[in-house]
């Protein structure tokens, strides 16, 4: 049953605490549909409040129904609606970005606004194990590292993923069954954008011609990366806690010596988590940033510097290694 292996994630997780506001992103596709209407039948159980929060992009001519569907099934089930129309191809042009991007950017301003109105602890978001799969795919194919691989987290913040261990397939049988009826975006099917070309082309090529059950090993893939993520996780902090020597806004001084006496595995760890620590995050440094930052320290050759980026500068000095803003 649906519903019951969507509570083993939510209590494996511990997504949804008793009492919760929760904000449940629904476009009215098949996914969005089964998540509102599995959390509305574990309302009772898990004594959850539900808030919809519903986007129509104005990119098909069909998004007036889809908002009317959802509109009429809140309606029905006594749950909040809201909803906001965007020219999501208009803001996209303005801000000189993708249409895919501009439509993320829209969708989770409008759930963190509606989080805010209703005083919502969590954000519930569809995203399946399909969805995960994709990711991983889409991610491996940029040269992801390890992290890529992990794909989405079934918790972050106070996003929740609760059907991120359902498939595709499951879904597809649930609806019918439910008298769910949602409404189908056609351009899901158009090839344009890469997800859908993994979706439609890669994925199904690979079931017929390696592995039937391509989804569920990727996201067994996700589970075993995780694990050994989080495990690393606690080895770099470890690391770092015993060879920094100053950390503040500014900067974050490391020993050398000790730095330089580390596996080049956690050497590379260590300089991301922290930038990490630094900025807030290490997007923006590559593969090669980091080559260089560990030749720098290697060759130890006094005040010697780099600037990777122009937020940051790293400096070998005195035998420490100086990570600062670049003002």
């Amino acid at each position: 049953m649906l519903e019951k292996k969507v509570l083993n994630t939510i209590q494996k997780y511990e997504l949804i605490k008793y009492g919760d506001n929760i904000v449940v992103g629904v476009s009215g596709g098949p996914d969005s549909m089964t998540l509102l209407n599995v959390l509305c039948s574990l309302k009772e159980t898990l004594q959850i409040h539900l808030f919809v929060a519903h986007i129509n992009h104005q990119i098909r001519k069909e998004a007036k129904q889809d908002e009317e569907y959802v509109k009429d099934f809140c309606a029905a089930h006594q749950i909040p609606f809201f909803v906001l129309e965007k020219d999501v191809v208009q803001l996209a042009k303005e801000q000189k970005i993708g249409t895919e991007e501009a439509g993320r950017k829209v969708r989770y301003d409008f759930f963190e606004e509606i989080c805010k109105k209703v005083n919502a602890s969590k954000i519930a978001t569809a995203h399946t194990a399909n969805d995960q799969a994709e990711t991983i795919l889409m991610n491996l194919m940029r040269g992801s590292g390890t992290n890529g691989l992990k794909g989405m987290e079934v918790k972050r913040g106070k996003y929740i993923r609760p059907l991120l261990e359902i498939t595709r397939q499951e879904i597809e049988q649930y609806c019918p069954k439910q008298q769910l009826n949602p409404r189908i975006d056609q351009t899901n099917q158009e090839n344009v954008y890469t997800r859908n070309r993994i979706r439609n082309e890669l994925i199904p090529y690979i079931e017929k011609k390696f592995n039937p059950s391509i989804v569920i090993s990727l996201n067994r893939l996700s589970e075993i990366v995780k694990e050994q993520e989080e495990y690393m996780e606690k080895v770099v902090e470890k690391a770092y806690l015993e060879i920094m020597l100053e950390q503040n806004e500014e900067q974050i001084v490391l020993d050398l010596k000790k730095f330089t006496s580390l596996e080049i595995v956690i050497k590379k760890r260590i300089l991301l988590y922290t930038i990490t620590k630094l900025f807030g995050t290490s997007q923006g440094i590559e593969k090669i940033h980091i080559e260089d930052m560990l030749k720098l320290c290697e060759n130890n050759i006094g005040n010697k510097y780099l600037i990777p980026n122009k937020k940051m500068k790293i400096l070998v000095k005195n035998k420490k290694i100086i990570l600062s803003v670049n003002s």
